[in-house]
């Protein structure tokens, strides 16, 4: 693993688009160059080591995941009180290209673990979406999931250095992720 020239920690509530603008900042600086890590990879590959489940199902968007997600969370939330980097130091063990973009940042451990380890190549990247929006993707208020730390560990105590709308005008969230690649350019 080579040290990496430029880390964007995303974040955002669910159906905010995350993965999507990840995917989007992978294929503008290509995949020879950028990485996505996922934190909940290893997460959801412990869990369900430990517990006997099908970790490719706990990947997807499906009622499989729905089931355990709750639980899930929970479980992870004892590993990190344990071992705040855990998932962390997982997620970037393969990671060769020299951008990471870690599509799935939640914590403030997980931001504080980031800047520890890699410092000022760090940054924070904030992916919003009307309520409106989400909801047009499926999203619904689940009790337990979407008031729980997963979901409102960085609402507050992060300034972002990067906040950007996803919420379906792609030509504005073309110019908000253009600008970004060219920030990650100059950092190579």
């Amino acid at each position: 693993m080579a040290a990496p020239r430029s880390v964007l920690l995303l974040s955002g509530k669910r159906k905010s688009g995350k993965d999507f603008v990840a995917e989007e900042l992978r294929n503008r600086l290509g995949p020879d160059v950028c990485t996505i890590l996922r934190l909940s990879g290893p997460l959801k590959e412990q869990y369900a080591k430990e517990h006997g489940l099908d970790f490719e199902r706990l990947l997807d968007a499906s009622a499989y995941k729905e089931k355990f997600r709750q639980d899930m969370i929970c479980w992870g939330e004892e590993k990190r009180r344990t071992d705040p980097g855990f998932f962390c130091r997982a997620a970037v063990q393969r990671a060769l290209q020299p951008v990471w973009v870690v599509s799935d940042t939640r914590r403030l451990s997980d931001v504080e673990w980031f800047r520890a380890a890699y410092g000022d190549v760090v940054q924070t990247v904030r992916v919003v979406a009307t309520e409106e929006t989400r909801k047009r993707r499926n999203w619904v208020f689940v009790t337990g999931v979407d008031d729980a730390e997963s979901e409102c560990g960085l609402d507050q105590g992060v300034a972002f250095d990067w906040v950007i709308t996803n919420d379906g005008d792609e030509v504005a969230l073309g110019e908000q992720l253009e600008e970004l690649v060219q920030s990650v350019h100059r950092s190579l």
